[in-house]
């Protein structure tokens, strides 16, 4: 067998999580939600062009969802690998999402940020794309 890559993730939320969830990924990263089968659930599959990258389940009942840090789930995070650094920092100032960033020798100049339920997302792009006062590990 090979594996010749990532599909989609699936995220799990609340029905009352499911619009700030589709506000943000369409804010933040430019997702759009569209085509997602009957599941007989509540949910939406987010599309970056033609692939729904991003799936979320939202059967989950209030308060079954741990947020932000205190996230249990056992995925610790997605990583997506980006270009154009400048315009994601640009547009995480503006909706005034805190992010943490670190800029790894040979590695990469990598951006995190948690999502509305707490999923944490690491950016990974060119360390060509470090802004100078980026922190250095």
């Amino acid at each position: 067998m090979k594996i010749d890559g990532l599909l989609h993730v699936n995220i799990r939320c609340t029905a009352n999580d499911l619009p700030n969830l589709e506000k943000f990924y369409d804010e933040v990263l430019g997702m759009k939600s569209g085509f997602r089968p009957n599941f007989g659930r509540p949910g939406a599959w987010l599309y970056l062009g033609t692939e729904p990258l991003i799936h979320i389940n939202a059967n989950y009942p209030e308060g079954a969802i741990a947020k932000h840090r205190n996230h249990n789930g056992s995925v610790d995070h997605v990583a997506f690998k980006c270009t154009n650094a400048a315009e994601l920092r640009e547009r995480l100032a503006q909706q005034g999402i805190a992010f943490q960033e670190q800029n790894i020798e040979h590695g990469g100049y990598q951006i995190f940020i948690f999502d509305p339920v707490g999923t944490r997302l690491e950016f990974n792009f060119p360390n060509s794309e470090a802004p100078a006062q980026s922190a250095r590990r």
